[in-house]
Formats: C-alpha cells, sequence, structure tokens
C-alpha cells in the first residue's frame, strides 16, 4: 500500500471510499428489499445514508482544495474494475442477507484499515488526526455490522452434522 503523505491524497482516497461504499450499500439495500428481509435492508439504508452523509462532509472540507487525481488502479483497496453486469447481476441473485453483511463488514474492515495504516506511517500529526477521525467512523460501521451478522442465520447447511444428529 502507498504510503499517505497529504491531507489531499489522503481526502482523495477518502471520498472515493465513501461513494462506492454508499452506492453499494444502496444496491444491497435494494436487494435485501427484494428478498423481503426488511432488517437487513433497513440497516443498509442506513449505512448508505451514513456514507453519502460521509461523502458530503468530505467535499465540503475539500472545497476549494485541489485533490490529487488517480487512475483506477492506484486506489489499492478497490477492486481492479467494476464487475460485468452479467456477473453482477448473479451474484446479486445468489447472494444471502448473511452473505451481504459479511461483504460490508470485509469492506468496514478493509476502510479502517486503510486509515489506520494512514494512521499509523504518516508524519503530520494534522493528517495522523485525520485518520484516526476516519478510522473510527470506520469502526462504528463495523461494530453496526457486526452486531446484526451475529443475529442473522448463516444459509449454508451442514448436512453431514444433520445427518450424523439425524442418526443417533
Amino acid at each position: 500500500m502507498n504510503v499517505i503523505r497529504t491531507a489531499p491524497e489522503l481526502y482523495a482516497h477518502a471520498i472515493a471510499i465513501e461513494r462506492e461504499a454508499a452506492e453499494r450499500y444502496a444496491e444491497f439495500a435494494e436487494r435485501m428489499a427484494d428478498l423481503g428481509n426488511e432488517a437487513v435492508a433497513e440497516l443498509f439504508s442506513r449505512l448508505a445514508g451514513f456514507e453519502a452523509e460521509h461523502l458530503e462532509t468530505l467535499l465540503r472540507r475539500t472545497d476549494g482544495v485541489t485533490l490529487p487525481q488517480f487512475a483506477a488502479h492506484e486506489y489499492r483497496w478497490l477492486d481492479a474494475g467494476a464487475p460485468e453486469t452479467g456477473a453482477r447481476e448473479l451474484v446479486f441473485r445468489l447472494m444471502t442477507p448473511r452473505h451481504a453483511l459479511e461483504i460490508a463488514l470485509g469492506a468496514e474492515k478493509r476502510a479502517q484499515a486503510f486509515f489506520e495504516h494512514v494512521l499509523m506511517t504518516a508524519e503530520d500529526p494534522a493528517l495522523r488526526a485525520l485518520a484516526k477521525e476516519m478510522a473510527a467512523e470506520e469502526q462504528e460501521h463495523v461494530s453496526i455490522v457486526e452486531r446484526l451478522l451475529a443475529r442473522t442465520p448463516d444459509p449454508n447447511v451442514d448436512w453431514p452434522a444433520l445427518f450424523t444428529a439425524g442418526s443417533r
């Protein structure tokens, strides 16, 4: 992972993270609503709202600031590119509420780790403070997703265990 050396660099990455998260969580909310799982749909709607609010805050903070422009491959914490539409549709058809929450948890943890990496590697105290604030926001999201994930059943059936238990 590249070292972030300036606040504009961190803001550019944070804006990309928040924009991507808001878009994906809105899609997840729609899919969970389609599946009839209102609790998980509501969580993803809330997360999409949090991410959109964070994005707006970052955009306001950087109004008038020249931010570096990065090519998609320079965001090391993102996939190389957008998934193909067909593959995305397949994923959405097969995704259960638990799968969606696991994906969200992984994304939130990666975002938190990114900001913590900046916190640990930055030399500028102001940049460290900014990274610490952003990592704390991501930790809040990790906690929210973990709580709901703990209450969401695993859709994978352990058939050998069921057959073993049934034969006793």
